[in-house]
């Protein structure tokens, strides 16, 4: 018959549940299962804080409440990083986040589009020959940094 372990931790841990706990030390991290220590990070190292937890939820060591007490962290947050373990993996913390490009109307673009503008070109055109969507003008024009000339009667 199997032998029971006591939740046994070594000194100075904060406990997560009877099988988890962790310690900060020297700028490191360390989360133990009983006395023997599972995983290091840094202390300030967000991503790999986040999925850790993560993959203590997921693999069924440590429930979202309990993630949250032991660490101080808000539900939703703990559930948006268990959401990214699930479908991109561990990977997906370490990723380069998706950041919009360089702005697409330059001064240059601007003053070339006002010009075709001011010839009575359709923006739809005016888009072509620029090499911009037509709804990226549009906006421009909404803003006032294009104009269109006023129609002739």
């Amino acid at each position: 018959m199997p032998q029971a372990q006591l939740p046994i931790f070594p000194n100075g841990t904060s406990i997560i549940n009877a099988n988890l706990a962790f310690e900060r030390k020297g700028g490191r991290v360390t989360y133990f299962n009983g006395t023997m220590p599972v995983f290091v990070h840094d202390e300030y190292d967000l991503n790999t804080f986040r999925m850790i937890t993560s993959q203590f939820y997921v693999n069924g060591n440590a429930t979202q409440a309990e993630i949250c007490r032991a660490f101080g962290v808000i539900p939703i947050s703990v559930k948006r990083s268990v959401k990214k373990y699930r479908e991109q993996g561990a990977a997906g913390f370490y990723q380069a986040r998706n950041t919009r490009g360089a702005t697409v109307l330059t001064a240059e673009v601007l003053e070339q589009a006002q010009k075709l503008l001011d010839q009575d070109k359709a923006v739809s055109e005016v888009a072509k020959a620029v090499a911009v969507k037509s709804n990226t003008l549009n906006k421009a024009i909404l803003d006032k940094r294009l104009h269109k000339p006023a129609k002739k009667k």
